[in-house]
């Protein structure tokens, strides 16, 4: 089996949090600031370099004000 990392659906998955991300206008710097993280992890999420959990999922959620069930209800949307 594919590590999940490499599939297309992780992909549609980070891009659809860097969209998220952008529209609510918070830069990596300052989301990585809300989750006492460097900057240079949400690089390597937004490029699938790291691969995150349901946990960080929802927390990444949370610090940008996305209602985690909304966020997944979009993804599954996307998904199809």
């Amino acid at each position: 089996m594919e590590k999940s990392i490499h599939l297309s659906q992780y992909h549609v998955m980070i891009s659809l949090l860097r969209e998220k991300r952008e529209s609510v206008n918070v830069t990596q710097v300052q989301l990585a600031d809300k989750l006492n993280v460097g900057q240079t992890i949400i690089s390597k999420i937004e490029t699938c370099e790291r691969r995150i959990d349901v946990i960080e999922l929802m927390s990444i959620c949370d610090a940008l004000n996305i209602a985690f069930p909304e966020f997944i209800d979009e993804l599954i949307q996307k998904l199809k």
